[in-house]
Order: C-alpha cells, then sequence, then structure tokens
C-alpha cells in the first residue's frame, strides 16, 4: 500500500515501523517497486517514488540531482540512528547528494549501478540537433519537426521523457560528484552489474577510488560486482542486494 511522505509532495511503501533504517531510491524511469523483492526480508524501510515518477506528483520545472535530494530530506525525520541510502541508477546520484545535505542522517550507502562520475566531457548535442535548433530560431523548421527528429535520434529515456522531465534528464546526465564522494563519511558498498553497459564497472572503480579521500579516516568501501547481472540489479539480483543493505544495517 502506498504512503505519503513530505506533505504528500512524494509517495511510495513503506515496511515496518518508525524509526526509519533503510531509504530506497530508484533508477531513471523506474518506480519503488523495483525493491519489493530486496526490501522484504529487511527491517523498517522507505521505498520512494522520486518526484516526477510512479505516484509521485509530475515535475513542473527542471531538477538537479541536488533538488532531488532536498525534496526527500523531510523523510530523514523518521530516522533516530541514521538510515542506510539505497541508490539504483539515478536514485545513486540522488542518494550521494542526500549524504551531502545531511550527513549525521545517513549510516550507511549501497550505490547499485548509479552513475554518480560523469563518463569523459559533458555530452555537447550533435551538429545535426544544434543546426535544426538555429533553424528552429529563425522559425525555418517548425516545432513539430524539431520534435520528430528528437524522437528518431534521442535515447530511450530522452524520448519517453516529456516537458519538465525530459529538461531534468538533460541536466542530471552531465552531473559529476567528485567532492561529494570525496567527503562521504559512512561505510559504502558499491553493488554493479558486470554486464552494465548503461553505466560501466569502470565508473564503480573510479568512484571507489575517491570515496572518503576528504575524511581523515576514510570509511569502508566495498565494490561487489554481480557476474551474468546487467543494469537493473534490483530486479535481476534481489537477494545479492538485500545482502549488501544487510550488511550495513546490522
Amino acid at each position: 500500500m502506498l504512503s505519503s511522505f513530505a506533505g504528500g509532495s512524494l509517495f511510495g511503501e513503506r515496511r515496518g515501523s518508525a524509526p526509519l533504517e533503510i531509504l530506497a531510491l530508484h533508477g531513471w524511469g523506474r518506480s519503488h517497486i523495483d525493491f519489493t523483492a530486496a526490501l522484504e526480508p529487511l527491517g523498517p524501510s522507505v521505498a520512494l517514488d522520486l518526484p516526477g515518477f510512479g505516484a509521485s506528483p509530475a515535475l513542473t520545472e527542471a531538477l538537479g540531482s541536488m533538488d532531488f535530494a532536498r525534496a526527500i530530506l523531510p523523510v530523514l525525520e523518521e530516522a533516530r540512528d541514521g538510515v542506510v541510502l539505497v541508490g539504483h541508477s539515478h536514485g545513486g546520484r540522488v542518494a550521494v547528494c542526500l549524504a551531502s545535505l545531511a550527513p549525521e542522517k545517513v549510516r550507511g550507502i549501497v550505490l547499485v549501478a548509479a552513475p554518480v562520475l560523469r563518463r569523459g566531457e559533458p555530452a555537447r548535442p550533435s551538429r545535426a540537433l544544434r543546426r535544426l535548433k538555429f533553424l528552429r530560431r529563425l522559425h525555418l523548421i517548425s516545432d513539430a519537426r524539431l520534435e520528430a527528429w528528437r524522437r528518431a535520434h534521442g535515447s530511450t529515456d530522452y524520448r519517453a521523457a516529456q516537458g519538465a522531465l525530459r529538461d531534468t534528464l538533460v541536466r542530471v546526465v552531465n552531473e559529476s560528484f567528485e567532492d561529494e564522494l570525496a567527503s562521504l563519511h559512512c561505510p559504502v558498498v558499491l553493488l554493479w552489474g558486470a554486464d552494465d553497459t548503461d553505466v560501466p564497472l569502470e565508473i564503480a572503480e573510479r568512484a571507489k577510488a575517491l570515496i572518503g579521500t576528504h575524511e581523515a579516516t576514510p570509511p569502508p568501501v566495498h565494490l561487489e560486482v554481480l557476474a551474468g547481472v546487467g543494469h537493473l540489479v534490483p530486479t535481476q539480483a534481489p537477494e545479492a542486494l538485500g545482502e549488501a543493505i544487510r550488511s550495513l544495517v546490522s
């Protein structure tokens, strides 16, 4: 059954009673349902629908990952001794931001196939797209023509998104969290599928080397790679995800 959070601005599934021990944040285009199997045997948890996804209200403006984290911050008030944050894919970006906003509320983080570091330089629109945008500004082509090109050539996530959600996607794919990772003070588990082509293993390896490096005593960091698993770790390997969470809760 869905519950409301943050004054009705967020929805998600609650398991168990307060105080909150685990807060799970899903990936782009997904919902709280991804965590059902992994969280079933664990302690009190909340799996949220991020703003703009699932049952949570649609976005009215473009957000960055830090904006997502600020929207979720009130949920942490349910924790007594800190929560374990679980962030899959885009939810991992939000989890890192949340830990930087409220480090005293976070006792551990499980980053699951999370694009917390950028791959190379920020993505730049293709020459063809830049040309079409220029022609549109001159009123030589219509919005429909530009949209048709985007639907034909954009990523699956880009084609599926509309309005503020599409603008949000363009914004978050170019984010990178070197400073936030280096400032993490809590234990971190990095859980990755060996066959992940969306967020390759080199991102996890780079993140592992960065985590806690700004701290006098860096926290423990563990990288686990799952053979035969792709990007959707929460649904493809829920038992492994559950064990990773349990290692930080206990």
